[in-house]
């Protein structure tokens, strides 16, 4: 992050917007922090205030009644308001518990809005992980809003407070007869006291200030070390990469990034540690140092008041007190200023991310729920190029297939076969030529209507540690008896009848501690089990065997035809002796659709590509 060279107004406008993020999702938030932070900016001003006013009946005049009624009134609210600080604490702890979690559910929700293409382009991962990288180093963004409307709230009140104590300290005047202190009744000396008083208050935070704004400064450079500290320093804890870890004595790299003598990004030798013995450590000690001399001021100027009778000596608790608590207010408000300054780079990266726009064309057709099923898909002179690069993924495809058909997509990496099925599925749109579905262009169908005619098992599915159901489902409730017949069909019967809780039993041990443990190939069957339970007329399946055995692997393509049913089969793998079972195959090289048709007609071929991949293959099945 570049040092920030923005007005306090252009910092203030970013947080403005940042707050209204906050505002818009999570307005309890600020509602419970704003009554807390001003009750609880108060509530020392009355304790302030009827201490005084005790001490005060005390050194004058003594009555009983007067002083059982200032100590009542002073036990009962201080009861009172340490009860009402309590709840309101409560509240406010409350509505900000799993802040975490509600600021990563921001981002998360403008990821899932987003349109696929710019959620995989390169820039805004990019961008994600620098606001990660920056919440991480020292809890900039977002974070740093909530904490500093907490401050910025409380040193507002905290200054309206004491300024209605301390008014009257400028103004009481000190008897005439009392020499050469009546000086201080002069209006140029009590606005000079409040000049240099002012003044102390305000170079106090800016000292501090620019004390913070180094670590802005070293941000840029410690991102790549924070980052390399976040992955290394907890590769061990990574589960999925446990057995290579030990394996291959992974934690011996690991060692290099987290050892400051070998990388020396945070310890007593880095320009952090400089940065703190020198200018840093300079004014924040300057800050500290003129805070001290500012509280002596204020003991100084009360004193020589009082002692020339301006005032009893209950009412010098008060008058320190609460020009104290206005110099701090003055101080923590000038403070904070100074953070949202500091904060303003890494919000504005934050709001470049939520603002990136959605480029997608949305339609608003509605695609047709036929009860005879009849779809109609076709690719028409499609070529496709993948954000920032000047290659062709795909180059001039044309292909029609209709609802009911076995299709399988061959050809080697890089041909151009996840592509086809991005853009089939409107992930992305072609940058030449068009996709029709029963004759309109994709795009003119409404986004999220479109999709939901598609069954899809991609390559890097994900399931959740949420229970076996909920994951055939992806809902919290589902139809028990649908659920079960789909991971029939998929093969997972017999796996099935062996979970302690059946359908309830908790995928992994993320969550509960007999959770189950699955293998990658029954991660596959629950995948497909859960395409086949959205029955959409569309099943899209790409390597959805690679992690089975043969055995397993021949009994779901032997029943593909029962499992597929009168839906589509799109088909993507590159064991072509899977494919079959397919009437209809197209062979994709290097983004080119080069031959389409039957097994026996391909394979016959003999200076096809599909024959040559497949005896290939071939060889070591004969």
């Amino acid at each position: 992050m570049d040092k920030n060279n923005n007005s306090l107004a252009e910092a203030l406008k970013l947080s403005i917007r940042g707050y209204k993020i906050w505002w818009e999702k999570y307005p309890a938030m600020f509602t419970s922090t704003a009554v807390c932070a001003a009750v609880s900016a108060l509530t020392p001003y009355v304790g302030i205030y009827l201490s005084a006013q005790i001490i005060n009946e005390i050194a004058g005049g003594r009555d009983a009644s007067v002083l059982t009624r200032l100590v009542l009134v002073a036990l009962i609210s201080s009861a009172v308001l340490t009860m009402l600080n309590a709840v309101l604490t409560r509240w406010k702890n409350c509505k900000r518990a799993g802040q975490e979690y509600l600021r990563n559910k921001i981002y998360t929700d403008k990821l899932l809005s987003m349109d696929f293409c710019d959620v995989e382009d390169a820039k805004t991962q990019d961008m994600l992980s620098q606001i990660r990288q920056n919440e991480r180093w020292s809890i900039w963004g977002l974070s740093s809003l909530l904490t500093n409307f907490d401050i910025f709230v409380k040193s507002i009140f905290t200054i309206a407070g004491a300024s209605a104590l301390t008014v009257s300290l400028f103004t009481l005047r000190i008897p005439e007869d009392a020499g050469w202190i009546v000086i201080l009744n002069n209006p140029l000396f009590v606005v000079a006291i409040v000049i240099v008083l002012i003044a102390t208050a305000i170079i106090t935070p800016l000292l501090s200030t620019k004390s913070g704004s180094y670590w802005t400064r070293l941000n840029e450079g410690s991102k790549l070390a924070n980052r390399l500290l976040v992955f290394f320093g907890f590769l061990g804890y990574n589960r999925a990469k446990a057995l290579d870890v030990r394996m291959y004595r992974q934690d011996i790299i690991c060692k290099k990034y987290n050892d400051n003598k070998n990388n020396d990004n945070f310890g007593p030798t880095s320009l952090i540690a400089k940065y703190g013995r020198g200018p840093m450590g300079l004014f924040a000690s300057a800050s500290v140092a003129i805070s001290y001399v500012f509280t002596a001021l204020i003991y100084m100027f009360v004193c020589i008041k009082a002692w020339g009778g301006a005032f009893g000596i209950g009412s010098v608790t008060q008058y320190i007190g609460a020009i104290t608590a206005l110099s701090g207010g003055v101080s923590s408000l000038i403070s904070v200023l100074g953070k949202f300054n500091n904060n303003a780079p890494y919000v504005r990266v934050i709001l470049d991310f939520l603002s990136i726009p959605n480029g997608m064309y949305q339609g608003s057709l509605t695609t047709e729920k036929r009860s005879d099923g009849k779809y109609e898909i076709e690719f028409r002179n499609v070529s496709f190029k993948y954000p920032s690069s000047n290659s062709y993924a795909l180059r001039n495809v044309s292909l029609k297939f209709n609802v009911g058909q076995r299709l399988a997509i061959v050809g080697q990496n890089g041909s151009g076969k996840t592509t086809f099925i991005k853009l089939l599925c409107r992930l992305y749109d072609p940058t030449e030529g068009e996709i029709l579905l029963n004759g309109f262009d994709i795009k003119k169908y409404d986004y999220g209507d479109y999709m939901s005619i598609f069954s899809v098992v991609f390559q890097d599915f994900k399931l959740l540690s949420f229970s076996l159901g909920q994951n055939i489902s992806a809902c919290k409730e589902y139809v028990i008896d649908r659920v079960t017949d789909c991971l029939i069909k998929a093969g997972f019967g017999e796996r099935l009848n062996s979970m302690p809780k059946g359908l309830e039993t908790c995928l992994y041990k993320d969550f509960e501690e007999d959770g189950v443990e699955i293998s990658g190939g029954e991660a596959q069957k629950i995948a497909l089990a859960r395409a086949l339970y959205n029955n959409a007329p569309f099943l899209i399946l790409d390597e959805p065997t690679a992690a089975l055995d043969p055995i397993a692997e021949f009994e779901v393509y032997s029943k593909m035809n029962e499992i597929a049913g009168d839906k589509t089969a799109v088909f993507i793998s590159h064991r072509l002796s899977s494919c079959r079972f397919c009437n209809d195959i197209a062979v994709f090289h290097e983004g080119e659709l080069i031959q389409r048709g039957g097994h026996d007609v391909l394979v016959a071929d003999e200076i096809g590509k599909y024959h040559e991949l497949w005896n290939a293959q071939a060889q070591y099945y004969t």
